[in-house]
């Protein structure tokens, strides 16, 4: 890991950075910058931003959402759910001179405990990009879902895949 990067909770000021990352995180499922503003002014403290300095190097979202639900990719959630029993952790990224260096781990861990303190009995996901054995080596099982699922699935790609954690 490297010693200078730390993970931090966002600041609204970190979105164009968050929005950096996940254009080289993620080249094939863009979303707009207004998608991660309002994550982090409906749930700031699901947010996360790997720091190094001013620089951000990674970020994880999380939010409360239904299980089983998966929220449109680049869209606008307007509220979330009353119920908080879930977790929905839209992304985990680095940048690529932050990967492999075990920063991923920690910040999992954490949003898991922080989740768990607010009554979540699971954290959900989709695993995109061929990640399945990364998520299943920080806890998440993959979850068969129904056709609605799978139909919202095609929009991550081919290989997606809905995954679970239990707390």
């Amino acid at each position: 890991m490297t010693a200078a990067a730390q993970w931090r909770p966002m600041r609204a000021d970190d979105v164009d950075g968050v929005v950096a990352v996940a254009a080289s995180a993620f080249p094939d499922h863009f979303e707009r910058r207004d998608c991660f503003a309002e994550r982090f002014a409906l749930f700031a403290q699901g947010c996360f931003v790997l720091a190094e300095g001013d620089a951000v190097k990674g970020y994880l979202i999380a939010y409360p959402w239904p299980l089983g639900a998966i929220p449109p990719l680049n869209s606008l959630l307007g509220a979330l759910p009353e119920a908080r029993d879930t977790w929905y952790l839209h992304d985990l990224a680095l940048h690529p001179d932050m990967r492999g260096q075990g920063h991923a781990r920690p910040i999992v861990e954490r949003l898991a405990s922080e989740a768990r303190a607010q009554g979540a009995v699971r954290i959900a996901l989709v695993s995109v990009n061929d990640s399945v054995p990364f998520w299943q080596g920080l806890g998440f099982e993959p979850l068969a879902g129904d056709a609605t699922l799978a139909r919202k699935l095609e929009s991550y790609g081919a290989a997606s895949r809905y995954m679970v954690r239990a707390l």
